[in-house]
């Protein structure tokens, strides 16, 4: 039985069904992440992606119960070389085949995934779809139905991944502070890393307006990753606008990091083929310290790297920047107490280099908290 991998542009893979038969579309990305192929599927962050794993070897852990960063897969397809045939892990409950099937990902596995990979580099992130079984059909039929699908360019997907209702995290041990989390895709282990702090989280839709943050008399707001477009999230950036106009600490990643910098009066912009793994390599430009980082973005903000520049609320800079390609990797502002990098610091599957970003948060509230009360 043979499935194929279509893209918009005409490349056509040919391999074997994996997972769920059928077909689905999405934005075809690929990861470069050695490790962590449950958290990456389980991350809302790709919803509506095709992912393609770059390491040849995926499954070999199987799946187990412990480590989903939600409660569903939410990748639209999956691509891998070789699926291990026996998961070995003391956790495992299942094999990564059957998690995908009783989810009902679409999957192929086949022998181009890194032709599929330099063919991305190249040509840049794209419209794709697989389809195995039923959904077989001339190729040509196939291309056509992939350049109908949506593409994400102009895609406002967090609401569509948000929690529909707000619920708390409580600290563990001795409760510090109160934070409002704004879940705009948030992974299970974000809230976590707060709450080992002694942050009471209290995780809020995407929806939400400043009022509704404020009204919890937070000690510091967070804003989470998220899919999509953050050219489209207005009702975050406005939000957001609220919570610095407060002057109540902020800290955001990925997509945060992207509504921070519309906020601030920033542009964004798509690139080519976004940044997703957890080999890459980012630098504090503060200490010159390097950091390996792990990444999920297609889009990124653009801003001055030479120096601080004015925004409505004061001066700010670029407080990170991407080795690789030199693309904004952090926002800091120097008269408010807000700051924002474009990876993941909770970082679940490794590594951990930024993990002391949260308690650079937890500092700055700590901070905030000292200077009100003086």
């Amino acid at each position: 039985m043979t499935a194929l991998l279509v893209l918009e542009d005409g490349r056509v893979f040919e391999g074997t069904p994996y997972g769920a038969e059928g077909e689905t579309f999405g934005e075809m990305v690929f990861n470069t992440g050695m490790t962590g192929y449950q958290e990456t599927l389980t991350d809302p962050s790709y919803h509506r992606q095709i992912v393609a794993m770059t390491a040849p070897h995926i499954g070999n852990t199987g799946v187990n119960e412990e480590d989903p960063e939600s409660g569903r897969v939410w990748v639209s397809g999956y691509v891998v070389r070789e699926p291990s045939r026996i998961p070995s892990n003391w956790r495992s409950t299942t094999t990564l085949d059957d998690y995908l099937r009783d989810q009902g990902v679409v999957g192929i596995a086949m022998r181009g995934t890194r032709a599929l990979t330099r063919h991305l580099r190249e040509r840049g992130a794209m419209r794709a779809g697989i389809f195995s079984g039923a959904a077989q059909a001339p190729v040509e039929e196939l291309i056509e139905r992939v350049r109908l699908s949506p593409g994400m360019e102009g895609a406002d997907l967090a609401k569509e991944v948000s929690t529909a209702e707000p619920y708390v995290v409580a600290a563990r041990g001795t409760k510090r502070f109160t934070v409002a989390a704004v879940d705009l895709g948030i992974k299970a282990m974000t809230p976590q890393r707060l709450a080992e702090r002694g942050c009471e989280v209290h995780v809020l839709p995407a929806s939400v307006t400043a009022d509704d943050v404020l009204a919890l008399r937070p000690d510091g707001v967070f804003f989470s990753n998220g899919p999509g477009d953050p050219a489209t999230a207005d009702y975050a950036v406005e939000a957001l606008r609220g919570v610095l106009g407060s002057g109540t600490p902020f800290f955001g990643i990925c997509f945060g990091n992207q509504i921070l910098g519309r906020a601030l009066g920033l542009g964004t912009y798509k690139l080519r083929y976004g940044h997703r793994g957890v080999n890459q390599p980012v630098q504090d430009r503060r200490t010159g310290k390097v950091e390996i980082s792990a990444h999920n973005h297609g889009f990124a903000v653009r801003a001055p790297l030479d120096g601080p520049f004015e925004t409505p609320y004061g001066r700010a800079e670029v407080s990170h920047v991407n080795l690789n390609d030199g693309c904004v990797e952090g926002l800091r502002l120097l008269d408010r107490p807000a700051f924002s990098v474009q990876y993941h610091p909770e970082a679940a599957a490794g590594p951990h280099d930024a993990a002391y970003l949260f308690d650079e948060f937890c500092e700055l509230m700590d901070r905030t908290k000292g200077e009100k009360g003086a």
